[in-house]
């Protein structure tokens, strides 16, 4: 055998004993510094795209943590929504992307309108956002509070029971306020309706 032949069999043997992300079980992780990546759809696409200036990669159970990511989800060629969060994980063939931690989501309409929570869930799959813990939904003209919300394509929120609704006056302050089992707010009509199974909706005004 060669000499060119016994590098060309070591040298991997090499390089991967020389990584020093190694963790219990054998299991292999890679740090990975200033990300930034972008996933396409089979028709090549971009969906959506991940920053972080501190990232890993489990290649055992191939999956991605990212520290203080920013997400920018993509509808054609424009942005149509921006999150940040503490901490986030992307797996199952990235199609599957969980924030946790002071979860931001924002439109870049006029309204600014900025959804919080403390989770979010996304697979990319079945085109729906779902947000868990302390929501709160927030423009120039509302306020909505709820404890879980769904998003769809078709740019409607739904807020699940309990959910709060409060109107902001000229002066931004409040003003009007509703509770209710379930509310739906449309972010193209800007838009908010009620629906209460059983129940009166309540209604208290600021004056």
């Amino acid at each position: 055998m060669s000499n060119i032949y016994r590098i060309i069999i070591f040298l991997p043997l090499f390089i991967l004993g020389c990584t020093p992300n190694v963790i219990e079980e054998n299991k292999l992780v890679q740090k990975i510094n200033s990300l930034d990546m972008n996933i396409f759809s089979k028709k090549g696409d971009k969906i959506y795209s991940i920053t972080s200036t501190d990232s890993s990669y489990n290649n055992s159970k191939l999956l991605f943590n990212f520290n203080k990511p920013t997400i920018n989800i993509f509808k054609g060629e424009e942005t149509k929504y921006i999150i940040i969060s503490e901490e986030s994980t992307l797996s199952d063939n990235n199609k599957l992307l969980i924030m946790k931690g002071n979860v931001k989501l924002k439109t870049l309409n006029e309204d600014e309108d900025v959804l919080y929570a403390d989770y979010f869930s996304w697979n990319i799959e079945e085109t729906k956002y779902l947000l868990e813990g302390n929501i709160r939904f927030e423009n120039q003209n509302i306020i909505l509070n709820s404890s879980k919300a769904i998003m769809g394509s078709d740019n409607i929120i739904e807020f699940f029971n309990p959910v709060k609704y409060i109107i902001k006056d000229e002066n931004k302050d409040n003003r009007y306020e509703t509770n209710s089992e379930n509310a739906y707010y449309n972010l193209d009509t800007e838009t908010v309706s009620f629906k209460s199974k059983g129940k009166r909706v309540k209604s208290i005004i600021y004056f």
